[in-house]
């Protein structure tokens, strides 16, 4: 969104709180049938608190977009014409990178069919659903990785080949696509914890399953984290096995056995943006550090949120190579 947060240095910490307290909230909600009656969860704590959670981010999202779009206006002053600001710099012929934000607010000056309510929506979409995902991602692999010196070795080994002895400079898109075993760790990991571990939908006609017909408009809930433990597809599922994804390897496989960011057309519209983001940080970390978990997987509580975490964490000891 072209925006920080600086929740390094928890100045920013309030919008992240009030999203992990949302999902927890929605659990509750779906598990507690009382809750479904909507004046009985509006009075309880857990409405009240679910309530406020929604306006800090709501707020926050208003505040980040009336802030961007000042400075837009101003920019779009100086540029003189829009088509200018669309383009780029017209002296240097730069084509200056927009975040997504800043294309929403574009849109919003200049076609008038997106009002700042609408982008707000769209901001909170992606907001809500990128923030906790990619990061469980990361926490996942990296715990694995430290769990398996192995597999963290054969990774740094592929890095040495793509970046010789310039090991430390910046990653490209190129630099990403030639980090092929890199990516088979991350869609085990995906496939090991989905951090999106269930997904609902509903039909809009009656749907035959099996010898089963299920009515039309029912509530369906496909369990990711079961598909991927399927023993029938996936041999010893409890094992870590990054070779399960060599394309060797894959193509016999059912396309809908690996679903971490679900299927068809209502898919993850950000997933190839969360491979990059995972692989680019993964990649930085483990060309500068060694990483070692400190509790088996028998030690971890996964806490199966809207976001599949661990539940008190992760214990590790970082080293600088």
């Amino acid at each position: 969104m072209g925006v920080r947060f600086n929740t390094q240095d928890r100045s920013g910490t309030d919008y992240g709180v009030a999203v992990n307290d949302i999902t927890s909230a929605v659990i509750q909600w779906f598990t507690k049938p009382w809750y479904w009656f909507s004046p009985i969860f509006n009075l309880s704590p857990l409405g009240k608190k679910f309530y406020k959670d929604i306006h800090t981010i709501h707020e926050f999202d208003r505040k980040v977009i009336r802030e961007k779009k000042h400075k837009m206006i101003e920019e779009l002053k100086d540029n003189q014409t829009i088509d200018n600001f669309r383009e780029g710099n017209e002296v240097t012929g730069v084509k200056k990178r927009r975040a997504f934000l800043d294309l929403l607010l574009y849109h919003h000056l200049t076609d008038k069919s997106l009002n700042e309510e609408d982008i707000r929506e769209e901001v909170d979409t992606f907001m809500f659903a990128g923030l906790d995902t990619s990061a469980m991602g990361i926490t996942w692999c990296f715990y694995l990785l430290g769990l398996h010196p192995d597999i963290q070795e054969k990774v740094y080994q592929e890095q040495e080949e793509i970046f010789g002895e310039d090991i430390n400079n910046s990653i490209t898109s190129e630099d990403l696509r030639k980090m092929k075993y890199l990516e088979c760790v991350v869609k085990e990991t995906l496939r090991i914890y989905p951090p999106a571990s269930f997904i609902a939908r509903k039909n809009p006609s009656d749907l035959k399953v099996g010898n089963y017909i299920v009515p039309a408009k029912s509530s369906l809930v496909i369990n990711i984290y079961g598909i991927h433990h399927n023993p029938t597809v996936f041999v010893n599922p409890e094992v870590f096995d990054p070779d399960r994804f060599l394309p060797e390897n894959c193509k016999n496989r059912h396309s809908f056995a690996f679903i971490p960011f679900s299927a068809g057309p209502r898919n993850c519209i950000g997933q190839r943006f969360a491979m990059m983001e995972m692989k680019t940080t993964l990649a930085n970390v483990v060309r500068n550090f060694r990483v070692k978990s400190l509790d088996h997987r028998d030690k971890i509580f996964e806490s199966a949120d809207v976001v599949l975490r661990p539940k008190f964490g992760i214990r590790m000891i970082v080293e600088k190579r």
